[in-house]
C-alpha cells in the first residue's frame, strides 16, 4: 500500500462518556509519530463541525493538555446528534475534506455514528477521493456488534456498582423492611448497564443489593414485579432495585417513552423508575417507594472512573491511526479479549457495515432464571473492565479537566446551512 500524504480529521459523536477523550488523546499522540500525517485537525460537534468548516489545530495543544484528556470526561470536541440526509450535506462533505485536503478520518462514537463514517467512507469511493476513514468504539451502552466490549462501559458500571454499595448503606440505616429503592440506569435496547451494576454484590453474598435487576431483554411483567419485591421484603429490611430505561413489555413496547424522538428516530426514553415506583405504591400498602435516575452523570463520573476502561480507549485511538496509516479503511477498532485465564486485551479490525446500526445484546444465558439476578458467566465478562482507579489530579479540593485552546483552522469554503 502506497503512502498516503495529508491531515488527519478527529471528531466525536453521539452521547459523551468518561473516557471517549482517551481515544482523541491517542489519536494526536499517534498521528504526531506518522510523517505521512501533516496537520491534525479536530472537528467540532462530530460532523456538524464538519459541515460548518469548524476545525481546530490539535498539533496546538500543549502535551500537558493532550496527556489530560485522558482523565477528562465528556467530549472535548463536542459531539453531536445530526444526521446526514441530504445530497447536499453530503456533497458538501467531500468539499471540505478536499479543501483541507483531509486523507485520514477518525470518528469516535456509537452504532448511528459508525454507520455515518460508513457513509462518509463510500461517498468518497464513488467520488474516486482517496481517504480512509476509522471508526473508534464508543458506547456505556456497550451494545456495539463484533466488538467484545466498547470502551465507555468499564467506567460506567464501576460508577453503578460505587453507588450502589453507597446507597446500600443508607438503605441498611433506613428500611424496616417497608423500603424500595428504584434505580434507573441507561440502556436504550440492552441491558449491559444495568446487568454491571450487579458487580456490586460481594463475594459469596447473593443477598447484597442490588436485589433485583430489570432488564431490556426480559419482558416486564408487573405482577412478578410485585411478587418479586414482596419476597425480598420478607428477607430484607429493604429491597434496592435496579431497572434499565429500555424496559419493555410482554408486546415489546416501551413501559415509558415519550412521544418525541432524536435525530436517527430514536425514543426519547425515561420515566422506567417512576413507573416502578408507582406500582409499588400502588400495590403494596405500608411501603415507601422512591426512584432515582443517575442520569448523565453515569457517563460522566471521571471521579469513579476504570483505569483499565481509559487505558483500552487510549489504546483504540492509537490503533486507529496505525491501522490507517497501513492501509485501511472502512474498519472500525474491535477490543478483542485474550482465551488466558487471566485478562488481556488487543485490538481488531471489523468492517464499518458489519457494525452501523447493528445492536449486541446481553447473552440470555448469562441471566439467571428468575430473569432478575446475573449468573458467574457475566461476572467473568464485566469484572475485568472496572479494574484500577483513574487518577484524577485536584486543585483547592476539586478535579481538574483538560481545557483545549481550540485554535481555529482558517475556513476555505462559502458557509453551508445545515437543518
Amino acid at each position: 500500500m502506497a503512502e498516503l500524504s495529508g491531515n488527519a480529521l478527529v471528531g466525536q459523536s453521539g452521547g459523551p462518556t468518561a473516557v471517549i477523550n482517551a481515544s482523541v488523546a491517542g489519536v494526536i499522540a499517534e498521528a504526531l509519530n506518522h510523517t505521512c500525517i501533516e496537520e491534525i485537525y479536530g472537528t467540532l460537534n462530530g460532523v456538524l463541525g464538519l459541515l460548518q468548516e469548524d476545525f481546530i489545530d490539535l498539533a496546538a495543544e500543549s502535551q500537558q493538555t493532550v496527556r489530560a484528556l485522558r482523565h477528562t470526561p465528556g467530549a472535548a470536541l463536542g459531539t453531536c446528534r445530526y444526521k446526514l440526509k441530504r445530497p447536499e450535506d453530503f456533497e458538501r462533505v467531500l468539499a471540505v475534506f478536499q479543501a483541507h485536503n483531509i486523507r485520514y478520518f477518525f470518528y469516535a462514537g456509537g452504532n448511528d455514528s459508525q454507520d455515518t463514517a460508513d457513509k462518509i467512507s463510500q461517498l468518497a469511493k464513488t467520488q474516486g477521493y482517496e481517504l480512509r476513514v476509522i471508526g473508534i468504539p464508543k458506547t456505556v451502552d456497550n451494545d456495539l456488534p463484533v466488538t467484545d466490549h466498547c470502551p465507555g462501559y468499564g467506567s460506567v458500571i464501576k460508577y453503578l456498582g460505587t453507588t450502589i454499595r453507597e446507597l446500600a448503606c443508607d438503605h441498611e440505616a433506613m428500611g424496616r423492611h417497608d423500603l424500595v429503592s428504584i434505580v434507573e440506569v441507561m440502556g436504550r435496547n440492552a441491558g449491559w448497564i444495568a446487568a454491571g451494576a450487579s458487580l456490586a454484590k460481594r463475594r459469596d453474598h447473593p443477598n447484597d443489593p442490588p436485589h433485583l435487576i430489570y432488564l431490556p431483554e426480559v419482558a416486564f411483567a408487573p405482577e412478578k414485579f410485585i411478587a418479586d419485591v414482596q419476597r425480598v421484603l420478607k428477607r430484607e429490611k429493604y429491597c434496592l432495585v435496579v431497572v434499565g430505561e429500555g424496559l419493555i413489555d410482554a408486546d415489546g413496547n416501551y413501559i415509558a417513552a415519550a412521544e418525541a424522538t432524536d435525530a436517527f428516530g430514536h425514543a426519547q426514553l425515561g420515566g422506567a423508575g417512576e413507573y416502578l415506583k408507582n406500582l409499588v405504591e400502588q400495590q403494596i400498602p405500608g411501603v415507601k417507594a422512591r426512584s432515582c435516575k443517575p442520569g448523565i452523570a453515569q457517563r460522566a463520573a471521571a471521579h469513579a472512573g476504570s483505569k483499565t476502561d481509559a487505558d483500552e480507549a487510549y489504546l483504540a485511538g492509537q490503533a486507529a491511526v496505525k491501522a490507517a496509516v497501513n492501509g485501511e479503511t472502512d474498519k472500525m477498532i474491535t477490543l478483542v479479549r485474550g482465551d488466558a485465564e487471566h485478562y488481556t486485551c488487543e485490538t481488531g479490525l471489523a468492517p464499518l457495515a458489519d457494525i452501523a446500526n447493528g445492536v449486541k445484546k446481553l447473552p440470555r444465558e448469562w441471566i439467571n432464571e428468575d430473569g432478575v439476578s446475573m449468573n458467574f458467566q457475566f461476572a467473568r465478562y464485566a469484572q475485568p473492565f472496572i479494574q484500577g482507579e483513574t487518577v484524577v489530579p485536584h486543585d483547592a479540593g476539586l478535579p481538574v479537566f483538560a481545557h483545549l485552546e481550540k485554535v481555529a483552522v482558517e475556513k476555505l469554503l462559502p458557509p453551508h446551512e445545515t437543518v
